[in-house]
């Protein structure tokens, strides 16, 4: 039996209510979408509430699923649960503190220690635009694949390629600026 045959028995299983079923998808999916989280938000228990938001939401919303990517529809759904959250924070006025990304970009820094370095990836994140950071985090830490990018997004996949691409070369470049101590942003 292939790994898509095991996940959708899986998937039909929390469709007709089964406890087992569902506690199988959350050792699945849990660490990629707990990491996924905290690379939002940069909060731990923040991670943990948003977590159990999505497993609770996806008890909720598991009939809503008809095929294609699971993890595209599932990072979607822990996106827009995310998205939830910070309208909530907006409204009460408190600002989106920085968001952590890529860890390929975590070493641009040479010579800083990591919670510098972090901290800087943190804040560039924050100024690319938001679709840039959606797409970035769905890639690197959701660990979707181009495709299911594509899918979940109902774009072309080219179009998803370029615009990582973009994001990931505006990032790269602010970081080039940390790294070197031409701070300018």
């Amino acid at each position: 039996m292939s790994d898509n045959d095991e996940l959708q028995q899986i998937i039909d299983g929390c469709k007709n209510g089964s406890e087992e079923s569902f506690s199988r998808l959350v050792d699945i999916y849990s660490g990629r979408c707990y990491g996924f989280f905290y690379r939002l938000s940069g909060d731990r228990d923040l991670s943990d509430d948003l977590l159990s938001e999505l497993f609770v939401r996806l008890v909720e919303k598991i009939s809503t699923y008809k095929g294609g990517s699971f993890g595209g529809w599932l990072f979607t759904t822990a996106y827009n649960i995310f998205q939830d959250y910070l309208r909530g924070k907006h409204r009460r006025g408190k600002l989106l503190e920085g968001r952590r990304d890529l860890v390929e970009l975590e070493q641009a820094a040479g010579g800083k220690d990591d919670d510098e370095v972090m901290d800087e990836l943190q804040k560039q994140l924050s100024k690319l635009d938001s679709e840039a950071k959606e797409l970035i985090l769905m890639r690197y830490y959701g660990q979707l694949s181009f495709k299911e990018l594509s899918e979940a997004r109902g774009e072309p996949i080219g179009t998803v390629l370029s615009k990582v691409h973009r994001g990931l070369k505006k990032l790269r470049a602010r970081m080039e600026t940390f790294r070197y101590g031409q701070r300018r942003y």
